[in-house]
């Protein structure tokens, strides 16, 4: 093995470890219910379109060209000691296959079924990437013949994924509430972007075998193209940061993370034919290009989730064009002056654009006709780990638990504990809360059944007019507010059947002065007039007020006859 094939192995390695940055970047800038979806995405198109290259993709890409247009051999590769750098290279190429593909699951990210995201996997590692590598990338094709130039892939790869990656969004539609009833976007805040960071950083690694590697040796060039791929992405960081403190007047992590990557699209296509000031120039204006691009789908109502659409669709097709704006022509070597040059990149990304976009676009909207892509509502609201994989996670069984406890009130549900993790610090707090509360409650129920009695007793004592202080003695012990309450409650039946007695006695006085009174009016007017009529001696007998009977005995005494007593 030479040492050329040495350092494109490693090389593919490098390009592989993107696939791994890719997830963590796509995982941490979604929501955690759609996670585990997002890294099966990952990991699935890898294997796809891996095999798919195997098939057919390698020879129609790079077999011997038939009219410009499609390879015609070179199927099946297979390794073989006479031709090792053959396998090297189709291990090298079968990872930028991995990369255009998986590209495509973060930008749909959160509402696209896995069954459809396989179909369209399928469809850009088995057709459209090849075909389009084809044209630019195989000596015989009709875009590289006619002068075009992409060194690792700003558009071969990366804007290819991002176009299909666009047709599929339009049909399918945005998130729900990513955009108000006014259209105005909405921000869906990622589950995790220290996670998404370091998915970057993992990306920024992997870019050095991705442009370092693209010479196929290890010659004086590798050093310069590491030099200038680390500060374009450096350039766009630095643009993003200072954009980002512009704007929003504060650091916003998902702007570093899309200007750093911006810079690292934009200088793949050129990376190998300019100077380093260039290369950080290059960067800086990928990183604004991508950020016009999003503002501008953000404006249509296009929903990508990870931004990818404006990275590597804007920031890839800007790149292309440097390569004719920023490179030198001595270096680009196609005997074109630069004019001529923009001409045919322009060609070149514009042919991009109508296969990419347009064939994806075409076959993607016929099979949504029979076959839906997005999920249902339902499944979106729920979560794609669980309506997609039934992947339940500690922190799903807890809202679950949650959801059901608000639908039913049943406070003996508990949140199981998973021991030693984040969420299960949080479901054991959850669950000590629930059992103070359901404590709580049930002293509160058991209190106001006390209290329930309490008030039948004095309702009772009230409609029966009979007060008893004993009534209360099974509540008068308690140290609660119910025990006072009952304490007070004999203390007012005491002192009311104390003024009843009271009362009582008072109105047996009165009986006896009111019998007294009738007797004396009675005998003074016998001892007058003689014996009364009955129907006077009865009027007077009826009447019960004191003071009435005081004046009737004083007219009594004053009468002259029996008449004038009437009043």
């Amino acid at each position: 093995m030479t040492i050329n094939q040495l350092w494109v192995l490693l090389c593919t390695g490098l390009v592989f470890l993107m696939q791994a940055g890719f997830m963590c970047l796509e995982s941490g800038l979604t929501r955690a219910k759609n996670s585990i979806n997002v890294a099966v995405k990952n990991i699935a198109d890898f294997g796809i379109s891996v095999a798919l290259f195997w098939v057919s993709g390698y020879g129609m890409m790079f077999g011997i060209s038939r009219f410009g247009w499609f390879g015609t051999s070179d199927f099946f590769p297979s390794a073989q000691v006479e031709q090792s750098f053959a396998t090297v290279f189709f291990l090298y190429q079968a990872m930028f296959c991995g990369t255009a593909t998986t590209i495509i699951s973060g930008a749909v990210a959160e509402r696209l079924k896995f069954s459809a995201y396989i179909v369209i996997a399928i469809l850009v590692s088995g057709i459209i990437y090849p075909l389009f590598g084809h044209w630019a990338w195989n000596d015989g094709g009709w875009l590289k013949q006619l002068g075009f130039i992409d060194f690792a892939g700003s558009t071969v790869v990366h804007s290819v994924g991002a176009l299909v990656s666009l047709a599929t969004l339009i049909i399918i539609g945005s998130r729900q509430g990513r955009f108000d009833s006014s259209g105005k976007a909405r921000k869906i805040q990622g589950t995790n972007l220290p996670f998404a960071v370091l998915g970057a950083l993992l990306l920024w690694v992997g870019w050095l075998g991705f442009n370092g590697g693209s010479t196929l040796e290890l010659n004086e060039q590798v050093p310069g193209i590491i030099l200038n791929t680390v500060m374009a992405g450096v350039g766009g960081m630095i643009t993003a940061i200072l954009y980002s403190q512009w704007r929003y007047r504060r650091i916003e992590a998902e702007e570093l993370i899309n200007g750093s990557i911006a810079g690292l699209v934009a200088i793949t296509a050129c990376c190998n034919i300019v100077a380093t000031p260039l290369a950080v120039i290059i960067g800086a204006t990928g990183a604004m290009v991508a950020q016009l691009v999003s503002q501008t789908l953000r404006r249509w109502r296009i929903d990508d989730a990870v931004d990818a659409v404006a990275i590597h669709g804007g920031a890839g097709i800007w790149g292309t064009l440097c390569v004719a704006l920023f490179g030198q022509l001595e270096l680009i070597n196609t005997g074109l002056n630069r004019l001529s040059q923009l001409g045919i990149q322009l060609l070149g990304v514009t042919v991009a654009c109508i296969w990419a976009f347009g064939f994806s676009w075409l076959l993607l909207k016929l099979l949504n006709s029979f076959f839906v892509l997005r999920v249902s509502l339902e499944d979106e609201e729920l979560g794609l780990n669980v309506s997609e994989h039934d992947a339940k996670t500690d922190t799903y069984e807890l809202f679950q638990v949650m959801d059901l406890q608000a639908r039913t009130h049943d406070l003996s549900l508990r949140v199981p504990v998973e021991s030693f993790t984040e969420n299960g610090h949080i479901a054991t707090r959850y669950n000590q809360m629930m059992d103070a509360l359901q404590k709580n409650h049930q002293q509160t129920t058991e209190s106001l059944e006390e209290l329930y009695a309490v008030t039948a007793t004095v309702i009772s004592a009230v409609e029966n007019s009979k007060f008893s202080a004993a009534d209360f003695d099974s509540f008068a012990s308690r140290s609660d507010e119910l025990g006072i309450l009952a304490r007070v409650l004999q203390q007012i039946v005491e002192t009311i059947n104390s003024q009843q007695g009271e009362i009582a006695k008072i109105e047996q006085k009165l009986e006896i002065s009111v019998e007294k009174q009738q007797s004396s009016i009675v005998k003074t007017l016998e001892t007058r007039f003689g014996d009364l009529p009955q129907t006077e001696r009865d009027r007077i007998l009826s009447i019960q007020d004191l003071e009435q009977l005081n004046q009737l005995f004083q007219k009594a005494i004053a009468i002259d006859s029996l008449e004038d007593l009437d009043p």
